[in-house]
């Protein structure tokens, strides 16, 4: 029986826990794909640990992050697709080990109608993805690259720790534009000595 979080029992009915409950948790692993553009979506994730990425690529396999999915959360755009019987226009990633309740498709739909509880939370997410989505618009029409680079790695920077785990080539797919963009404006961060430039890895040395 799958242990629902403390964050979900205070928003869901009782029947609807017991429901979840009986659903399986699946464990994955970093870089695991869940979802994949054009398919239809037979199942939707909720997330208990770990974090999942939910990206959009173009025709040469360029993509842009559009949200995360965290712990407690599911992904809306998924929803969406699964309730307008659509294919999928996103892939859905692990970014890291990650257990995930996997509830059919068709539960969705069932539980829209019988619990006000699962209506609640799909309006919650549709809210949080639809600000994080109108920040990407922010981003991309509005500000430089390198104030979005920043931006971004302030985001990924966790708390009591300087280093971030990431490579040149992932920060650039995550912020839609070329490896050769990102690393030149690594480098003058480097330069400015605000960060230094590690394998694999960014350290950052002064406030960014």
């Amino acid at each position: 029986m799958t242990i629902i979080p403390q964050h979900l029992k205070l928003l869901f009915e009782q029947e609807l826990l017991q429901e979840l409950s009986l659903l399986e948790a699946v464990c994955f692993s970093a870089n695991s794909t869940l979802l994949k553009s054009g398919a239809y979506i037979k199942v939707i994730p909720i997330v208990l640990k770990g974090r999942v990425k939910v990206i959009r690529k173009d025709d040469s396999d360029k993509e842009i992050l559009l949200y995360h999915i965290e712990p407690n959360e599911s992904c809306i755009l998924s929803i969406t697709s699964a309730v307008n019987d659509k294919k999928s226009r996103v892939d859905a990633v692990t970014e890291e080990d990650s257990e995930i309740i996997i509830v059919p498709a068709q539960k969705v739909k069932e539980w829209m109608e019988k619990y006000s509880g699962w209506r609640k939370f799909l309006m919650q997410l549709y809210h949080e993805r639809l600000t994080e989505l109108l920040s990407i618009v922010d981003e991309v029409a509005f500000k430089n690259m390198d104030f979005r680079l920043i931006e971004r790695l302030k985001e990924k920077q966790k708390p009591n720790t300087d280093e971030i785990e990431i490579t040149h080539q992932k920060l650039a797919d995550e912020l839609g534009t070329a490896r050769e963009v990102v690393s030149r404006l690594l480098k003058k961060l480097e330069k400015e000595e605000k960060i230094k430039l590690l394998r694999g890895k960014i350290k950052i040395i002064a406030p960014l």
